[in-house]
């Protein structure tokens, strides 16, 4: 199951790069929770899209350095470069921690951190 859930993971991200959020959103549970660890909590696949409509008004760019899986979770660290709260692009660092259900990406805690880059 980890390796499928490593590649559920990977094909949404492919979505989100494209600009396709609702691909990416095909990937999660209705009642999908992100946590942005020390800043904000979305609940349900609703809540997340419209947070997808503006923070990724613009596709991200991902560079994933690690991705490893266990059991239900998947973890992905690496660098995303966005527009920032200015329009600027910005880059972070990222440690997202994906839990999965039946083969779904059912909650999230992201931490991320911008950098200086």
């Amino acid at each position: 199951m980890t390796e499928s859930n490593k590649a559920v993971l990977e094909k949404a991200n492919a979505a989100v790069t494209a600009g396709d959020n609702e691909g990416f959103l095909s990937h999660c549970t209705e009642d999908t929770k992100w946590v942005f660890v020390g800043e904000r909590v979305l609940q349900g696949k609703e809540a997340v899209r419209q947070w997808m409509k503006t923070a990724y008004a613009e596709p991200p760019k991902f560079m994933v350095e690690n991705l490893i899986a266990e059991g239900d979770f998947v973890t992905a660290i690496g660098k995303i470069n966005l527009k920032d709260e200015a329009g600027e692009e910005a880059s972070y660092a990222y440690c997202d921690v994906w839990r999965f259900q039946d083969g779904k990406m059912a909650e999230l805690q992201a931490f991320v951190i911008k950098t200086k880059e």
